[in-house]
């Protein structure tokens, strides 16, 4: 059912991560799968595109622009230049191995009549080594995004999701939130338009030099959700 796949990788100042992610990159193998990967520079400034460009693979683009814009922009910007069927998002520390997509087409977990699916931490099948303190986030992120935006998919924040192009471009196309929200806005746009998100199993791992900060990070991400109620709440009213 895949025959190509555009890998939609973000970043921004990367240069101790990169490495690793190229590695996996090199070692992501089809014979009957066509791939891109589009790195996109999110302003950075400390030579992780310079490491990118040395590693001279015909598949890989890099897109850059000057100013750090957000995650969710430089996805949005990715994914829109993207040219393959079926898009990709992953995240440069490769906690979720580019190979996983063998073992969903493997188990026959993606279908004709599903166009989103989220690589979920929070899987009964799912394989994770993480910390206690992200395990408890997490718990308080899906209280919050459940009772101020009813959202009730288990793991909205994982970076590795499946998505088919024509619905892929639709959705982040009208992408409005570039920080960590774009996720969650992510699903608030599949909901309006009645595409169903499938979350599957993932092995997952946590890699050194997180740019997760506990201290400030669940205070960013409260009043990113109250944000996003507030424009979705606006949205809704002009419509």
């Amino acid at each position: 059912m895949i025959k190509s796949i555009s890998f939609v990788i973000p970043f921004f100042n990367e240069k101790k991560r990169i490495s690793h992610c190229l590695n996996e990159v090199k070692k992501f193998q089809s014979q009957t799968i066509k791939t891109e990967f589009i790195f996109v520079n999110d302003g950075s400034n400390d030579g992780t595109e310079l490491i990118i460009k040395k590693f001279k693979n015909k598949k890989i683009k890099i897109i850059n622009y000057k100013k750090n814009m957000g995650k969710g922009f430089a996805l949005k910007i990715g994914v829109l230049n993207a040219k393959y069927d079926w898009i990709i998002t992953a995240d440069i520390d490769m906690s979720v191995p580019l190979k996983q997509i063998f073992i969903w087409i493997k188990k026959k977990f993606i279908n004709k009549n599903c166009y989103i699916y989220f690589g979920s931490r929070e899987h009964k099948d799912s394989i994770i080594k993480t910390a206690f303190h992200r395990k408890f986030l997490g718990i308080i992120f899906r209280i919050f995004i459940k009772f101020f935006l009813k959202i009730f998919i288990k793991d909205t924040q994982c970076g590795f999701k499946l998505y088919k192009k024509f619905i892929a471009k639709k959705i982040f196309k009208k992408l409005t939130m570039n920080k960590f929200e774009h996720d969650l806005e992510i699903v608030l746009n599949a909901n309006k338009i009645n595409k169903p998100i499938i979350e599957l199993p993932v092995r997952w791992s946590h890699k050194k030099n997180s740019k997760l900060n506990i201290f400030v990070d669940p205070f960013k991400m409260f009043f990113g959700i109250i944000l996003l109620r507030y424009r979705w709440d606006n949205v809704k009213k002009v419509n």
